[in-house]
């Protein structure tokens, strides 16, 4: 898009702006109104004052000018299981162990998945199988004890 001898004074009063709070030096400053009064179009003059706050951009840069190694890294998405085998595995002491099978099948189907898309959240589906483990095996031997101790008194 062209532009306007009024877009033109827009970009120049942000640039006296970042000038006078000391953003930019005298030569900088110069340098960048000259190109402002020499812009054809509404990009030249957001890339002109884009690196200022409260610079007028119409339109974003595109993304090809900020080479790949300077762009944000996307962090992988945490997966749902690995999450729900957590928080299971965290509730088997509130719940007396009954969570404690729902953490391990969670945790297991949480770890293949997270192994296969490369997802995060490997040790959330750990810790929910660590507990929830935990908690399986104090019921069994729970049910044993008394198993036996029925056996004895019989």
């Amino acid at each position: 898009m062209l532009a306007s001898h009024a877009d033109r004074e827009r970009a120049v009063d942000v640039l006296r702006a970042g000038f006078g709070e000391g953003r930019l030096e005298q030569g900088e400053f110069d340098k960048r109104v000259g190109r402002a009064y020499a812009a054809r179009t509404v990009g030249e003059l957001a890339l002109l004052v884009a690196d200022l706050p409260l610079g007028p951009v119409p339109q974003p840069a595109p993304v090809a000018a900020v080479p790949p190694t300077f762009r944000a890294v996307p962090r992988p998405r945490t997966n749902g299981k690995a999450v729900g085998a957590a928080v299971c595995g965290l509730l088997c002491l509130p719940t007396f162990g009954l969570m404690g099978l729902p953490a391990v099948v969670l945790g297991h189907a949480a770890r293949a998945e997270v192994q296969r898309t490369g997802e995060a959240g490997d040790g959330l589906a750990l810790t929910g199988l660590v507990l929830g483990w935990l908690s399986v095996g104090g019921w069994a031997l729970v049910l044993t004890l008394l198993l036996i101790v029925g056996l004895a008194a019989g």
